[in-house]
C-alpha cells in the first residue's frame, strides 16, 4: 500500500515537471540517536517490508530524486551505502535521478558517500567538504570518473527542469485551497457512528468544544512546519459554509495545549455549552509537545487534560462526538462513552472546512485507517525493544510489522488496518478467478461485484488480501496486495477488477537472494479491512523456480522424498 500511495504522488507531482525526493531512503524508523544509530534487520525483512515500499514507485514513477536517511544500516551509514544506492536502487530498481542527504548531519564521509551513489549533501557545506573531493581527486582516492558520473546524474535532473517547466505556471491559492479541503474529506476516517448521529442536521444546537475548532493543529512538529497561505479552523468554516446555520452553533475553549494542564474555569463552560446543546462536538488530539520530529513519543496517549474534557463533556451530553487531529495512533479511554469519533489526522490548511463537510454529510467520509490502532503500546511488536541499545536497534519483529503482527496473533485491537465507516452501506458479491490453478508466471484476474445499499452516494475502498495456506515459509496470515476506491450512488453496483501477478504470492528467499513463489494453495480474499474478510476463493499456484538443495549425510529420507524430482546435491563433508 505504501508504495502505491507514494507512487501516485510522485506521478501527480512530477506530471507537472516538478521533481520529488521520496525520502527517507530507508529503515528511517526513530528519533532517538538518528544521526549514529543502526537499524539492524534481515534480507527478508528488509525486502519485503522496508525496501518495498520504496520498490514500485521508484520502478514505476522514476522519483527525479531520492533523499537518503541519517541513520546506518546494518552498521553502514545509509550515505555511504553502496549495495543500497547503488547496486539496488539504480542497478535493479532503474533510478535514474540523483540521491541527497536529509538536512544537516546525514552526510558522514562526503568521498565514500560519492563512491557509493550519493550526489549531493544538504544543505551546503560552505565549501568544507568540496574541498575534500578535490583532494580526493587530486591524490588519487577518488576516481575522477566517479565525480564526472555524479555530476551527470544530477546535472540531469537540473535540465530536465529547465527544459520541461511551465514558466508561465502561477499560484492559484484561492482554488488549490479548495482542492485541499477535497483531499482532506476523502482522507477523514469515521471510527464510530453510533445511532447514526453523524450527519447532523443544520438545525441541531451544536457546541463546538476544544482549542483545535478554532485553532487546529493541521501540521506536523518540527522541520515539517510550513508557512500555509491561510488556515481554515472550523469555525471559520460555519461562517462561509451555506448548509450550516452559524445560529445553531455555539464554541467553548474546554482546554489549552501550552502545558497538560486541567484549566478548571475552561471546562467548566465547555461542559455547560454541551448540556445545553443537542450535540457537542469535541476537536481534540496531540499538540507538538506530544510528538513532533526530533524525539520518539514514550506513549499512545492524549494529554490528560483532554482526556478528562472528554469524559466530563459525555456525561452531561450523550450525544457526543470526539474529532481528533493527531498524526498517529492514540489510545482511547473515552471511546465507549461517546457516540462518534471522526479521524481528521494532520489535515492540512483547510481541515476545518473539511471535518464540518463530513459532520454535516456535504461530503460522506471515505478515508480508510493506513495504520493500526493498538489497545496500548505494549501490544506493539516492537514494544520490547524499540529504540534499541549502545546505538543498535534489531528489527527483531522481522517482517511481523502492523497488521501482519495483530491479524496473525489474532489480537484485539481498538481500530484494525483498512479500517473506516460510511453514511451509507455496501454489500459485495460475485468473487470471480480467472482461473484456479496457474503456473507462478500468469497473471490472475480477480472481479468483485460492490453495491451501494445505502440511501447517500458514497465511496468504498475495496480491499484484496492473499493468504498462503500452509507451506514452509512463516509467513503473516495475510498480506493487502491491492485495493482500489470506487464512487457509488444509492442501489448503483460496480464490478471491481485487479491483476495479481507472481508478487502476490512470493517472499523473498534468502538462499536464491530473489523473490520465490513457493508451490502451494493461497486464499484470495477480499476483505472490508485487515480482520474482517467477506468473500474468497482458493487458488493453487505452481512455482517454476527450482531452489538449490543441498543434501548430507545427515538428511533425512522426508527432506529427501518431498524434492525426489529435484537432482540432489551429496555434500559428504
Amino acid at each position: 500500500m505504501s508504495t502505491e500511495m507514494a507512487g501516485a504522488l510522485v506521478h501527480g507531482v512530477q506530471s507537472k515537471h516538478i521533481g520529488t525526493s521520496p525520502k527517507h531512503f530507508m529503515a528511517n524508523n526513530q528519533e532517538y540517536h538518528r544521526l549514529t544509530s543502526s537499524s539492524e534487520m534481515d534480507e527478508r525483512t528488509m525486502r519485503e517490508i522496508y525496501l518495498a515500499s520504496f520498490e514500485g514507485m521508484v520502478k514505476k514513477e522514476k522519483p527525479w530524486t531520492i533523499m537518503n536517511a541519517y541513520n546506518k544500516l546494518n552498521g553502514t551509514y545509509l550515505c555511504e551505502n553502496k549495495e543500497m544506492l547503488t547496486d539496488v536502487l539504480r542497478r535493479e530498481w532503474g533510478f535514474d535521478g540523483y540521491v541527497m542527504t536529509d538536512w544537516g548531519g546525514a552526510m558522514n564521509d562526503r568521498v565514500e558517500a560519492l563512491k557509493a551513489g550519493c550526489n549531493l549533501e544538504m544543505p551546503s557545506c560552505e565549501g568544507a567538504t568540496d574541498a575534500e573531493i578535490v583532494a580526493a581527486v587530486q591524490d588519487g582516492t577518488l576516481d575522477e570518473s566517479v565525480l564526472d558520473k555524479s555530476c551527470e546524474e544530477y546535472l540531469n535532473v537540473i535540465f530536465k527542469y529547465e527544459e520541461n517547466r511551465d514558466k508561465n505556471a502561477v499560484f492559484q491559492r484561492e482554488k488549490d485551497h479548495e482542492t485541499a479541503r477535497e483531499i482532506e474529506e476523502e482522507c477523514i476516517v469515521l471510527l464510530k457512528n453510533e445511532d447514526a448521529l453523524l450527519p447532523l442536521s443544520a438545525d441541531k444546537k451544536v457546541a463546538f468544544i476544544g482549542k483545535y475548532a478554532e485553532e487546529p493543529r493541521y501540521q506536523g512538529g518540527g522541520s515539517s512546519h510550513i508557512n500555509s497561505f491561510k488556515t481554515e479552523s472550523a469555525m471559520d468554516a460555519v461562517e462561509f459554509l451555506a448548509t450550516v446555520k452559524k445560529e445553531n452553533i455555539t464554541f467553548a475553549k474546554g482546554f489549552d495545549d501550552v502545558e497538560d494542564k486541567a484549566d478548571e474555569a475552561l471546562a467548566a463552560k465547555a461542559v455547560e455549552a454541551a448540556a445545553n446543546a443537542d450535540v457537542a462536538v469535541i476537536f481534540a488530539g496531540l499538540p507538538d509537545s506530544f510528538e513532533s520530529e526530533g524525539y520518539d513519543r514514550k506513549h499512545l496517549g492524549m494529554p490528560n487534560c483532554q482526556n478528562a474534557l472528554i469524559e466530563a463533556v459525555a456525561e452531561a451530553q450523550p450525544n457526543t462526538i470526539v474529532v481528533l487531529h493527531n498524526g498517529a495512533p492514540v489510545e482511547m479511554p473515552w471511546l465507549g462513552k461517546v457516540k462518534a469519533v471522526l479521524e481528521a489526522y494532520l489535515g492540512g490548511q483547510a481541515v476545518g472546512g473539511a471535518v464540518v463537510n463530513v459532520l454535516y454529510g456535504n461530503a460522506n467520509p471515505s478515508g480508510r485507517l493506513a495504520e493500526t490502532f493498538p489497545l496500548r503500546i505494549q501490544d506493539t511488536p516492537c514494544y520490547l525493544n524499540y529504540g534499541g541499545e549502545h546505538d543498535k536497534s534489531v528489527y527483531s519483529e522481522g517482517v511481523f510489522v502492523g497488521y501482519r503482527y495483530y491479524t496473525s496473533k489474532e489480537m484485539e485491537v481498538l481500530f484494525p488496518f483498512g479500517y473506516g465507516l460510511s453514511y451509507t452501506t455496501f454489500s459485495y458479491g460475485n468473487l470471480t478467478l480467472d482461473k484456479k490453478e496457474f503456473k507462478e508466471s500468469e497473471k490472475l484476474l480477480v472481479s468483485v461485484d460492490v453495491t451501494n445499499t445505502g440511501a447517500c452516494t458514497g465511496k468504498e475502498v475495496v480491499q484484496l488480501y492473499v493468504a498462503p495456506k500452509g507451506g514452509t515459509i512463516i509467513r503473516p496470515v495475510r498480506e493487502l496486495k491491492a485495493f482500489e476506491k470506487t464512487e457509488l450512488a444509492p442501489g448503483e453496483t460496480k464490478t471491481v477488477t485487479f491483476e495479481l501477478d507472481s508478487r502476490a504470492y512470493a517472499y523473498w528467499n534468502t538462499e536464491i537472494h530473489d523473490w520465490h513463489v513457493e508451490t502451494g494453495a493461497y486464499e484470495i480474499q477480499i476483505c472490508r479491512n485487515a480482520q474482517e474478510v467477506l468473500l474468497s476463493e482458493e487458488v493453487q499456484v505452481e512455482s517454476e523456480t527450482v531452489l538449490p538443495k543441498v543434501y548430507t549425510l545427515n538428511s533425512t529420507m522426508g527432506e529427501i522424498m518431498q524434492t525426489r524430482k529435484e537432482k540432489p546435491y551429496w555434500n559428504r563433508q
